[in-house]
């Protein structure tokens, strides 16, 4: 399947030089963004008439941009907040979620970092520079560097109520733009501390275990995990049956669909 999903990359190419009579215009999240590349890259592969578009601006901006119609599809790593709901209802537009995986925000740290386990408590109170050495959580004598997504991202919105109750995070912690770009500073600073998207886990960072809880697909989706979330596409009413959104929206739904998802290192909604 793997290879499959990668070769439907040329047929991007292909699908542009025919003159797609047809267009779905995504925008949000950098986490849903893999797998919305993936769909789109399937998508157009069967249907070359098609063009598909993915851009990553975040959760919010998503969440305008379909309220504004400038996309059709909100890709979101949070629910729609009440707010986002009442500009929909304001501008004519009647948001409907559909769930296409479910995720956990790994905690990061280097590798080389003894630190094995913490409890949300723990990791709430890093944040909030209230345990600022790591020698305070049974590591090395050195300063606990933390690093953020933006307040912008449903990333971020996800921590705050799950781990942060609500609570700001302390002054000195470093914001990035992307789950991509808290790996990389993870990666390059032993005393560094970040969370990001189940699928940004690989062999350059290492996830902690949360209460006694490693982040896993299977943790993820018996609940016991405690810092995991739904991952969203939002489009504006629900599709018409049998339509090309409707078809897009629904690729989750599928066995391929399902795969994607696993080789993207997210869970799937589904099983077959």
């Amino acid at each position: 399947m793997k290879k499959q999903i990668f070769a439907f990359a040329a047929a991007v190419a292909v699908a542009g030089a025919a003159g797609a009579s047809e267009t779905i215009v995504i925008d949000g999240s950098t986490t849903v963004g893999p797998i919305a590349k993936a769909f789109a890259e399937y998508y157009m592969a069967a249907n070359p008439e098609v063009n598909i578009t993915v851009s990553e601006s975040g959760s919010g901006n998503g969440a305008k941009a379909m309220v504004n119609g400038t996309c059709d599809v909100a890709i979101m790593s949070r629910p729609m907040k009440d707010s986002e709901f009442k500009a929909a209802a304001d501008g004519g537009a009647q948001p409907v979620a559909h769930v296409v995986a479910l995720d956990g925000l790994p905690i990061l740290v280097h590798p080389s970092n003894p630190v094995q386990d913490l409890t949300v408590e723990q990791v709430r109170k890093i944040f909030l520079g209230e345990i600022s050495n790591w020698s305070e959580v049974g590591g090395p004598n050195k300063e606990i560097v933390t690093i953020s997504r933006d307040t912008n991202s449903g990333t971020y919105e996800t921590f705050a109520g799950l781990v942060m109750n609500k609570e700001k995070i302390g002054g000195k912690c470093e914001y990035v733009g992307s789950n991509g770009a808290i790996r990389q500073r993870v990666q390059s600073t032993p005393a560094a501390i970040g969370y990001a998207g189940l699928g940004f886990v690989d062999k350059t960072v290492k996830a902690l275990k949360v209460n006694g809880i490693y982040p896993s697909a299977e943790t993820v989706q018996t609940g016991e995990y405690p810092v995991a979330r739904p991952l969203f596409m939002y489009t504006n009413r629900y599709p018409k049956l049998g339509s090309t959104l409707y078809q897009f929206v629904t690729i989750h739904l599928t066995e391929d669909g399902q795969e994607m998802v696993e080789e993207i290192g997210f869970v799937p909604v589904t099983a077959y």
